[in-house]
């Protein structure tokens, strides 16, 4: 890395711009929003101010700092750790992570994101060290890079399964599931029973990935109450189980006050578009508009995007839905409208949200699982790494 004649401003604006433009592709990139395309038109102004910074050399790294001295925020530590494991500099990868202590898991992922986005030959010389120390945090950092590059461990996984630390269990177990290794299903039902709903979820997920739902489903049951992953958990059961069942697993959980929010976003994983109707009322409720919304969106292979069914601003809505702060929203009547044309899918260019990418990639790992769970962030035009 070298000191060349740069402009400050323009470095110093490629070091802002690629925080946030990762922090807007984290939000989207496994949402109902955007498809390949849109992912791809934010990696490439993403890379851009990522070359920029690398290309300034010395001069994009200092900005970098600077930028994370005053923000010390995820974004800031992505660009950070990105220069650092591009360059493939041992000391700047060191004060990345050291940086990165302070903000504790969002640190860690945000370093992950940074290890997606390297070519795995620049990762090498540092992951078995990660992987081999005692310092949980840079176990977690190897585990992640593991995972993104799809690269199996070998007999080490056992071990890192078993560790006591909750942290790196979870991300080794996460991992033994998407390498489909059925020698660590112990290590995988042991999770079950896991500290944390985090570690028990990832478990479960394992589980499902290896053929055990089964054994994974009386956690998931309990995982569903904790609002916090309440709706990732209620995704994998519904899944996880024939139509039949998984519709009247879901009907119950749509009479408990806690759980109608994630469980009326969860309908339109079933595919019944007979459900509209019911869907339009509660676009009528403040508290299930937004729901709602997604559930419609995997119901259809429409681009919303290009309608004026849905609005950004609440207000659009009535005075009832002013103080909500998710959006889009859709317009209940608006929708009625469309549904009643029946235009419901029809006469449009086949749009599929990276959510449904998704969607899909889960069901054919768990209707088949022998095969390789296969990454469907790596299979955009642009990568779509997280």
């Amino acid at each position: 890395m070298h000191r060349v004649a740069t402009i400050a401003a323009i470095v110093d604006q490629h070091a802002e711009d690629a925080a946030f433009l990762w922090l807007r592709r984290r939000r989207e990139i496994d949402g109902p929003v955007l498809d390949e395309t849109g992912i791809g038109r934010i990696d490439q102004r993403l890379e851009a101010n990522l070359e920029g910074l690398m290309a300034a050399g010395k001069t994009g790294w200092e900005a970098a700092q600077a930028r994370f001295a005053d923000y010390a925020e995820p974004g800031e530590l992505f660009v950070l750790g990105t220069l650092a494991m591009r360059w493939s500099d041992a000391n700047l990868v060191t004060s990345a992570i050291d940086a990165g202590a302070s903000l504790g898991e969002a640190g860690i992922s945000s370093l992950s994101a940074a290890i997606a986005r390297t070519p795995r030959e620049n990762l090498r010389p540092f992951v078995a060290q990660w992987l081999d120390t005692s310092d949980a945090r840079l176990r977690c950092l190897g585990l992640s890079a593991l995972w993104h590059h799809r690269v199996d461990p070998g007999q080490r996984l056992h071990d890192l399964a078993s560790h006591s630390d909750a942290s790196i269990r979870r991300r080794a177990i996460r991992l033994a599931g998407g390498l489909r290794r059925r020698d660590l299903l112990p290590a995988v039902l042991a999770g079950l029973d896991g500290e944390t709903a985090k570690e028990r979820l990832a478990a479960a997920f394992a589980a499902c990935l290896l053929g055990e739902a089964r054994s994974a489903h009386p956690v998931i049951n309990k995982i569903v109450l904790e609002a916090d992953h309440a709706e990732a958990a209620i995704e994998i059961r519904l899944l996880t189980t024939p139509p039949k069942a998984a519709k009247a697993w879901l009907q119950t959980r749509l009479g408990q006050p806690l759980l109608r929010v994630a469980a009326t976003a969860s309908i339109g994983l079933f595919g019944d578009r007979s459900v509209m109707p019911w869907l339009i009322e509660k676009m009528r409720e403040p508290e299930l508009v937004f729901a709602a919304g997604l559930a419609m969106r995997d119901l259809f292979d429409v681009d919303f995007n290009d309608t004026d069914l849905f609005t950004i601003d609440p207000a659009d809505l009535g005075k009832a839905f002013e103080s909500l702060t998710d959006s889009p929203l859709p317009v209940a009547d608006r929708v009625a409208a469309w549904w009643d044309e029946g235009q419901g899918g029809r006469n449009h260019t086949p749009f599929h949200s990276m959510r449904r990418l998704r969607l899909d990639a889960l069901r054919a790992a768990i209707a088949t699982p022998e095969a390789p769970f296969a990454d469907w962030r790596r299979t955009r035009k642009f990568p779509a790494w997280m």
